[in-house]
């Protein structure tokens, strides 16, 4: 068939080009399949673009709050909003937040929803492997401040529970 021999194992191209368009249809970075001792891995390299995006917006807010204060403004807002994160629950690592334990799977928990501690609330995937966060305490998931495959930082919140 169209099987190649590479380093000792058959590898047969039809079959990763149907993976590699399974990563693009699901959105993954990565899928590997065994089959005995063969093993095919197929990832793709994800840009990082995206989190520069998210960073000028809030570097540009930042200065227009104290300006409107000055200028006699309402600048409740600002300390309100920073307030309500006050609270929150930080990520633990740098990665990749998933609301869902899977693709196309209903989230874990939304907003409203009562959770108990130890429950898992998010998934941080870092260096391949998913980490789960889990409620710290018992309650009411207050809000999610993060979306579904965001790349978060250190010490960044992510949820808040009352």
């Amino acid at each position: 068939m169209g099987d190649h021999k590479e380093h000792g194992i058959n590898i047969d191209p039809a079959f990763v080009r149907a993976l590699a368009e399974l990563l693009d249809d699901t959105q993954l970075s990565e899928i590997e399949v065994e089959d005995g001792e063969r093993k095919i891995r197929v990832a793709r390299t994800l840009t990082a673009a995206a989190p520069v995006a998210f960073a000028p917006p809030a570097a540009a807010a930042a200065p227009a709050a104290p300006a409107a204060a000055a200028a006699g403004g309402t600048a409740p807002t600002a300390p309100a909003a920073d307030a309500g994160l006050a609270d929150a629950i930080k990520s633990p690592m740098v990665g990749t937040v998933y609301l869902a334990p899977e693709p196309g799977a209903p989230n874990f928990v939304t907003p409203g929803n009562a959770v108990k501690e130890g429950e898992t609330i998010l998934i941080i995937e870092a260096m391949k492997v998913m980490n789960p966060i889990t409620a710290p305490k018992s309650g009411t998931l207050k809000a999610i401040h993060v979306e579904n495959s965001q790349p978060v930082e250190f010490d960044q919140p992510l949820f808040s529970i009352d």
